[in-house]
C-alpha cells in the first residue's frame, strides 16, 4: 500500500483533467502538518469518494501522500516554499487509505506494471484534483501554479 513509485515516473500528465470537489473558503491553518486518521474502529467511515472530498476541502491546498513517500515531501516543500499552508495526509494511516488510494489510482489513470501516474501523492487545489508531481512541478515551470493558488484562496500576495 502507499509504495510510492513517483520517483519512478517520468511521463508529463499535463492534459489530464481536474476532478471537482467542493471546497470551503474557511481560514487556513497556520501551521502546515500531516494528519493522520486513528479512527475508533466502531465509528462508521464514509465511502472513499465522500471522504476524499471531505478532507479535499478542508483547506485550499490538500496533499494526499504516504509517509514513506519522498515525492510527497517534495511537492509539500515547493508548495511551503511558495508559501501555502497544505494540509498533508498519510493514505497509509488512514483507516480507509487503501481505499482512498485505489480511487485516486482510477482518477490519476495509475495503471498495472508502472502505466500512468502513481496514486500518490496526489494534489487537490480549491477541491479540483490537480494531479501529482509531474502535473504540479509542470504547472509551476509554465507559470501557471501561483496563478491557481491565489485563485483558490492559498496565497494572499
Amino acid at each position: 500500500m502507499a509504495a510510492c513509485p513517483a520517483h519512478n515516473n517520468t511521463r508529463n500528465h499535463i492534459d489530464q483533467p481536474t476532478i471537482n470537489f467542493q471546497a470551503n473558503n474557511e481560514t487556513q491553518n497556520p501551521s502546515r502538518q500531516r494528519h493522520s486518521h486513528n479512527q475508533q474502529p466502531d465509528q462508521k467511515l464514509p465511502v472513499p469518494m465522500d471522504r476524499m472530498a471531505k478532507l479535499a476541502s478542508e483547506r485550499a491546498v490538500v496533499v494526499f501522500t504516504a509517509s514513506n513517500c519522498s515525492m510527497g515531501d517534495v511537492v509539500a516543500s515547493l508548495l511551503n516554499s511558495l508559501g501555502v499552508n497544505a494540509a498533508v495526509h498519510d493514505l497509509d494511516r488512514d483507516p480507509r487509505g487503501q481505499e482512498m488510494e485505489r480511487e485516486l489510482a482510477s482518477r490519476l489513470g495509475a495503471g498495472a506494471g508502472g502505466r500512468g501516474s502513481p496514486a500518490v501523492p496526489a494534489v487537490f487545489v480549491g477541491g479540483h484534483l490537480v494531479g501529482g508531481t509531474s502535473r504540479v512541478m509542470a504547472l509551476h515551470l509554465a507559470g501557471e501554479l501561483v496563478p491557481m493558488l491565489k485563485s483558490a484562496g492559498a496565497l494572499w500576495l
